[in-house]
Protein backbone atom coordinates (compact mmCIF):
# COMPACT_ATOMS: atom_id res chain seq x y z
CA UNK A 1 0.00 0.00 0.00
CA UNK A 2 2.90 2.37 0.65
CA UNK A 3 4.16 1.79 -2.88
CA UNK A 4 0.67 2.52 -4.26
CA UNK A 5 0.56 5.70 -2.13
CA UNK A 6 3.89 6.91 -3.55
CA UNK A 7 3.11 6.00 -7.17
CA UNK A 8 -0.38 7.49 -6.89
CA UNK A 9 0.82 10.85 -5.57
CA UNK A 10 3.57 11.00 -8.17
CA UNK A 11 1.22 10.16 -11.02
CA UNK A 12 -1.54 12.53 -9.89
CA UNK A 13 0.97 15.38 -9.57
CA UNK A 14 2.35 14.84 -13.07
CA UNK A 15 -1.17 14.48 -14.49
CA UNK A 16 -2.22 17.81 -12.96
CA UNK A 17 0.86 19.61 -14.32
CA UNK A 18 0.32 18.20 -17.81
CA UNK A 19 -3.43 18.76 -18.00
CA UNK A 20 -3.03 22.32 -16.70
CA UNK A 21 -0.85 23.33 -19.67
CA UNK A 22 -2.37 26.32 -21.54
CA UNK A 23 -2.80 24.34 -24.76
CA UNK A 24 -4.82 21.61 -23.00
CA UNK A 25 -6.70 22.92 -19.98
CA UNK A 26 -9.58 24.56 -21.90
CA UNK A 27 -10.59 21.26 -23.50
CA UNK A 28 -13.71 19.92 -21.68
CA UNK A 29 -12.38 16.35 -21.56
CA UNK A 30 -9.09 17.55 -20.10
CA UNK A 31 -10.99 19.53 -17.47
CA UNK A 32 -12.68 16.32 -16.29
CA UNK A 33 -9.36 14.44 -16.31
CA UNK A 34 -7.70 17.28 -14.40
CA UNK A 35 -10.49 17.32 -11.81
CA UNK A 36 -10.24 13.54 -11.45
CA UNK A 37 -6.47 13.66 -10.96
CA UNK A 38 -6.70 16.51 -8.45
CA UNK A 39 -9.41 14.78 -6.41
CA UNK A 40 -7.26 11.65 -6.20
CA UNK A 41 -4.95 13.48 -3.78
CA UNK A 42 -7.72 13.07 -1.19
CA UNK A 43 -7.97 9.38 -2.10
CA UNK A 44 -4.26 8.76 -1.55
CA UNK A 45 -3.53 11.14 1.32
CA UNK A 46 -6.57 10.48 3.48
CA UNK A 47 -8.36 7.25 2.57
CA UNK A 48 -5.26 5.22 1.67
CA UNK A 49 -2.96 6.85 4.22
CA UNK A 50 -5.33 6.13 7.10
CA UNK A 51 -5.64 2.53 5.88
CA UNK A 52 -1.85 2.20 5.86
CA UNK A 53 -1.72 3.44 9.46
CA UNK A 54 -4.43 0.96 10.46
CA UNK A 55 -3.29 -2.12 8.52
CA UNK A 56 0.47 -1.54 8.48
CA UNK A 57 1.16 0.08 11.85
CA UNK A 58 -1.77 -1.25 13.91
CA UNK A 59 -3.09 2.23 14.78
CA UNK A 60 -6.67 1.33 15.81
CA UNK A 61 -8.19 4.83 15.94
CA UNK A 62 -10.89 3.90 13.40
CA UNK A 63 -12.13 1.12 15.71
CA UNK A 64 -11.84 3.23 18.88
CA UNK A 65 -13.25 6.70 18.22
CA UNK A 66 -16.75 6.83 16.76
CA UNK A 67 -16.31 10.32 15.27
CA UNK A 68 -13.14 9.21 13.48
CA UNK A 69 -14.89 6.04 12.25
CA UNK A 70 -17.63 8.14 10.64
CA UNK A 71 -15.32 10.81 9.19
CA UNK A 72 -12.86 8.29 7.81
CA UNK A 73 -15.43 6.29 5.85
CA UNK A 74 -17.30 9.42 4.75
CA UNK A 75 -14.16 10.77 3.07
CA UNK A 76 -13.28 7.31 1.77
CA UNK A 77 -16.55 6.99 -0.15
CA UNK A 78 -16.54 10.50 -1.59
CA UNK A 79 -12.82 10.32 -2.48
CA UNK A 80 -13.53 7.16 -4.50
CA UNK A 81 -16.83 8.30 -6.07
CA UNK A 82 -15.80 11.82 -7.15
CA UNK A 83 -12.79 10.96 -9.37
CA UNK A 84 -14.59 7.90 -10.75
CA UNK A 85 -17.63 9.88 -11.88
CA UNK A 86 -15.46 12.59 -13.37
CA UNK A 87 -14.16 9.88 -15.69
CA UNK A 88 -17.76 8.96 -16.53
CA UNK A 89 -18.45 12.61 -17.35
CA UNK A 90 -15.33 12.61 -19.54
CA UNK A 91 -16.61 9.56 -21.44
CA UNK A 92 -19.98 11.30 -21.94
CA UNK A 93 -18.13 14.37 -23.21
CA UNK A 94 -16.27 12.18 -25.74
CA UNK A 95 -19.63 10.99 -27.04
CA UNK A 96 -20.86 14.57 -27.41
CA UNK A 97 -17.64 15.60 -29.17
CA UNK A 98 -17.84 12.74 -31.67
CA UNK A 99 -21.58 13.10 -32.33
CA UNK A 100 -22.64 13.85 -35.94
CA UNK A 101 -25.43 16.06 -34.56
CA UNK A 102 -24.37 19.65 -33.94
CA UNK A 103 -26.91 19.92 -31.09
CA UNK A 104 -25.08 17.28 -29.02
CA UNK A 105 -21.66 18.66 -29.91
CA UNK A 106 -22.64 21.93 -28.25
CA UNK A 107 -22.87 20.07 -24.93
CA UNK A 108 -19.11 19.58 -25.05
CA UNK A 109 -18.00 22.94 -23.72
CA UNK A 110 -15.73 24.18 -20.97
CA UNK A 111 -18.57 26.16 -19.38
CA UNK A 112 -20.78 23.08 -19.00
CA UNK A 113 -17.79 21.02 -17.84
CA UNK A 114 -17.03 23.46 -15.01
CA UNK A 115 -20.65 23.38 -13.82
CA UNK A 116 -20.75 19.58 -13.86
CA UNK A 117 -17.43 19.30 -12.03
CA UNK A 118 -18.66 21.51 -9.18
CA UNK A 119 -22.13 19.96 -9.18
CA UNK A 120 -20.82 16.39 -9.11
CA UNK A 121 -18.55 17.15 -6.16
CA UNK A 122 -21.41 18.69 -4.16
CA UNK A 123 -23.76 15.84 -5.12
CA UNK A 124 -21.51 13.08 -3.73
CA UNK A 125 -20.70 15.08 -0.61
CA UNK A 126 -24.44 15.22 0.11
CA UNK A 127 -25.22 11.62 -0.90
CA UNK A 128 -22.73 10.13 1.56
CA UNK A 129 -23.88 12.14 4.57
CA UNK A 130 -25.73 8.92 5.42
CA UNK A 131 -22.35 7.43 6.40
CA UNK A 132 -22.04 10.03 9.17
CA UNK A 133 -25.37 8.80 10.55
CA UNK A 134 -25.43 5.03 10.05
CA UNK A 135 -21.81 3.99 10.53
CA UNK A 136 -20.91 2.69 13.98
CA UNK A 137 -18.32 0.64 15.84
CA UNK A 138 -19.48 -2.96 16.27
CA UNK A 139 -17.59 -6.21 16.91
CA UNK A 140 -14.35 -4.22 17.22
CA UNK A 141 -14.77 -2.81 13.73
CA UNK A 142 -16.12 0.29 12.03
CA UNK A 143 -18.95 -0.64 9.65
CA UNK A 144 -22.44 0.28 8.52
CA UNK A 145 -25.37 -0.58 10.77
CA UNK A 146 -26.65 -4.16 10.54
CA UNK A 147 -30.17 -5.05 9.50
CA UNK A 148 -32.29 -3.61 6.74
CA UNK A 149 -30.06 -0.57 6.28
CA UNK A 150 -26.97 -2.77 5.90
CA UNK A 151 -28.63 -4.77 3.11
CA UNK A 152 -29.89 -1.62 1.36
CA UNK A 153 -26.49 0.10 1.64
CA UNK A 154 -24.65 -2.97 0.31
CA UNK A 155 -26.99 -3.21 -2.69
CA UNK A 156 -26.58 0.53 -3.22
CA UNK A 157 -22.77 0.18 -3.23
CA UNK A 158 -23.01 -2.76 -5.63
CA UNK A 159 -25.01 -0.60 -8.04
CA UNK A 160 -23.19 2.72 -7.49
CA UNK A 161 -19.65 1.27 -7.51
CA UNK A 162 -19.86 -2.10 -9.25
CA UNK A 163 -22.58 -1.86 -11.90
CA UNK A 164 -23.38 1.75 -12.80
CA UNK A 165 -19.84 3.12 -13.46
CA UNK A 166 -18.60 0.32 -15.76
CA UNK A 167 -22.00 0.14 -17.48
CA UNK A 168 -22.10 3.88 -18.21
CA UNK A 169 -18.45 3.92 -19.25
CA UNK A 170 -18.93 1.00 -21.63
CA UNK A 171 -22.11 2.43 -23.15
CA UNK A 172 -20.66 5.85 -23.90
CA UNK A 173 -17.31 4.49 -25.06
CA UNK A 174 -19.07 2.12 -27.47
CA UNK A 175 -21.23 5.01 -28.74
CA UNK A 176 -18.10 7.14 -29.15
CA UNK A 177 -16.29 4.41 -31.08
CA UNK A 178 -19.35 4.02 -33.29
CA UNK A 179 -19.38 7.77 -34.00
CA UNK A 180 -15.68 7.70 -34.85
CA UNK A 181 -16.17 4.81 -37.29
CA UNK A 182 -19.07 6.61 -38.93
CA UNK A 183 -17.02 9.79 -39.23
CA UNK A 184 -14.32 7.98 -41.20
CA UNK A 185 -16.90 6.75 -43.69
CA UNK A 186 -18.81 10.02 -43.98
CA UNK A 187 -16.03 12.62 -44.07
CA UNK A 188 -15.63 12.49 -47.86
CA UNK A 189 -19.33 12.29 -48.63
CA UNK A 190 -20.14 15.24 -46.35
CA UNK A 191 -17.56 17.52 -47.93
CA UNK A 192 -18.54 19.55 -50.98
CA UNK A 193 -15.49 21.25 -52.43
CA UNK A 194 -13.58 22.07 -49.24
CA UNK A 195 -16.60 23.11 -47.19
CA UNK A 196 -18.52 20.94 -44.73
CA UNK A 197 -22.26 21.46 -44.94
CA UNK A 198 -23.75 23.33 -41.95
CA UNK A 199 -25.13 21.13 -39.17
CA UNK A 200 -23.35 18.03 -40.42
CA UNK A 201 -20.46 16.13 -38.98
CA UNK A 202 -17.03 17.67 -38.57
CA UNK A 203 -14.39 15.03 -38.04
CA UNK A 204 -12.80 14.86 -34.56
CA UNK A 205 -9.37 16.42 -34.25
CA UNK A 206 -6.35 14.22 -33.70
CA UNK A 207 -6.02 15.61 -30.19
CA UNK A 208 -9.60 14.58 -29.32
CA UNK A 209 -8.94 11.11 -30.71
CA UNK A 210 -5.93 10.85 -28.41
CA UNK A 211 -8.06 11.79 -25.39
CA UNK A 212 -10.64 9.18 -26.39
CA UNK A 213 -7.96 6.50 -26.60
CA UNK A 214 -6.58 7.43 -23.17
CA UNK A 215 -10.04 7.32 -21.67
CA UNK A 216 -10.96 4.01 -23.27
CA UNK A 217 -7.86 2.25 -21.88
CA UNK A 218 -8.40 3.75 -18.44
CA UNK A 219 -12.02 2.59 -18.38
CA UNK A 220 -11.03 -0.97 -19.32
CA UNK A 221 -8.58 -1.08 -16.41
CA UNK A 222 -11.04 0.44 -13.94
CA UNK A 223 -13.76 -2.07 -14.83
CA UNK A 224 -11.42 -4.97 -14.09
CA UNK A 225 -10.13 -3.61 -10.77
CA UNK A 226 -13.33 -2.04 -9.45
CA UNK A 227 -15.86 -4.89 -9.47
CA UNK A 228 -14.45 -7.13 -6.64
CA UNK A 229 -15.11 -4.71 -3.75
CA UNK A 230 -18.89 -4.15 -4.10
CA UNK A 231 -19.35 -7.87 -4.80
CA UNK A 232 -17.56 -8.68 -1.55
CA UNK A 233 -19.63 -6.15 0.41
CA UNK A 234 -22.83 -7.74 -0.88
CA UNK A 235 -21.54 -11.20 0.08
CA UNK A 236 -20.58 -9.91 3.53
CA UNK A 237 -24.09 -8.58 4.12
CA UNK A 238 -25.81 -11.76 2.93
CA UNK A 239 -23.63 -13.98 5.17
CA UNK A 240 -23.43 -11.68 8.18
CA UNK A 241 -25.46 -14.05 10.40
CA UNK A 242 -23.65 -17.22 9.30
CA UNK A 243 -21.43 -19.12 11.70
CA UNK A 244 -17.94 -18.88 10.25
CA UNK A 245 -14.82 -20.89 11.02
CA UNK A 246 -11.49 -19.14 11.75
CA UNK A 247 -10.22 -20.24 8.32
CA UNK A 248 -13.24 -18.73 6.57
CA UNK A 249 -12.87 -15.47 8.49
CA UNK A 250 -9.20 -15.30 7.52
CA UNK A 251 -9.98 -15.91 3.84
CA UNK A 252 -12.73 -13.27 3.91
CA UNK A 253 -10.39 -10.77 5.56
CA UNK A 254 -7.79 -11.40 2.86
CA UNK A 255 -10.36 -10.96 0.06
CA UNK A 256 -11.67 -7.77 1.68
CA UNK A 257 -8.20 -6.24 1.93
CA UNK A 258 -7.37 -7.18 -1.67
CA UNK A 259 -10.63 -5.69 -2.96
CA UNK A 260 -9.78 -2.35 -1.35
CA UNK A 261 -6.22 -2.63 -2.63
CA UNK A 262 -7.56 -2.93 -6.20
CA UNK A 263 -9.55 0.29 -5.74
CA UNK A 264 -6.43 2.25 -4.82
CA UNK A 265 -4.43 0.48 -7.52
CA UNK A 266 -6.86 1.59 -10.23
CA UNK A 267 -6.26 5.23 -9.28
CA UNK A 268 -2.49 4.91 -8.93
CA UNK A 269 -2.05 3.45 -12.44
CA UNK A 270 -3.78 6.36 -14.18
CA UNK A 271 -0.55 8.15 -15.12
CA UNK A 272 0.96 5.00 -16.61
CA UNK A 273 -2.21 4.25 -18.60
CA UNK A 274 -2.14 7.76 -20.09
CA UNK A 275 1.58 7.49 -20.86
CA UNK A 276 1.24 4.16 -22.65
CA UNK A 277 -1.95 5.15 -24.48
CA UNK A 278 -1.18 8.55 -25.97
CA UNK A 279 1.72 10.01 -27.90
CA UNK A 280 0.28 13.47 -27.11
CA UNK A 281 0.50 12.79 -23.37
CA UNK A 282 4.09 11.48 -23.73
CA UNK A 283 5.06 14.56 -25.72
CA UNK A 284 3.57 16.90 -23.11
CA UNK A 285 5.31 14.92 -20.36
CA UNK A 286 8.64 15.23 -22.16
CA UNK A 287 8.08 18.95 -22.66
CA UNK A 288 7.22 19.35 -18.96
CA UNK A 289 10.49 17.70 -17.95
CA UNK A 290 12.66 19.66 -20.39
CA UNK A 291 11.12 23.10 -19.95
CA UNK A 292 9.65 23.13 -16.42
CA UNK A 293 11.57 20.68 -14.25
CA UNK A 294 15.17 20.43 -15.51
CA UNK A 295 15.73 24.24 -15.75
CA UNK A 296 15.05 24.49 -11.99
CA UNK A 297 18.19 22.50 -11.13
CA UNK A 298 21.26 24.74 -10.56
CA UNK A 299 23.55 22.71 -12.84
CA UNK A 300 21.16 23.04 -15.79
CA UNK A 301 20.63 26.75 -15.13
CA UNK A 302 24.39 27.39 -15.15
CA UNK A 303 24.80 25.40 -18.34
CA UNK A 304 22.06 27.36 -20.09
CA UNK A 305 23.51 30.68 -18.94
CA UNK A 306 26.97 29.71 -20.22
CA UNK A 307 25.47 28.65 -23.51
Amino acid sequence: MSLIWFIGNFGSTINCFIFYQPNLRKNPCVMYLLASSASQFLTFNFALLTRILYMGFNIQAVNTFLWYCKIRFYFFYISVAIPRYYIILASIDRYFTSSPDIYWRRWSSSKIAMRLIIGSCLFWCLIYIQVLIFYEIQKNGCSFRNGIYGIIFSVYLLIESGILPPLMMLIFECLTLNNIRQSKRKTRSLTVGDVVRPGQYTRMSRKDLQFSKMLFNQICLWIILNIPNPCYLLYQTITINDTKSPLRLTVESFISNMSYLFIYLEFSLTFFVYTLSSSLFRREFNRLIRHKILPRFPSNTTLRNNT
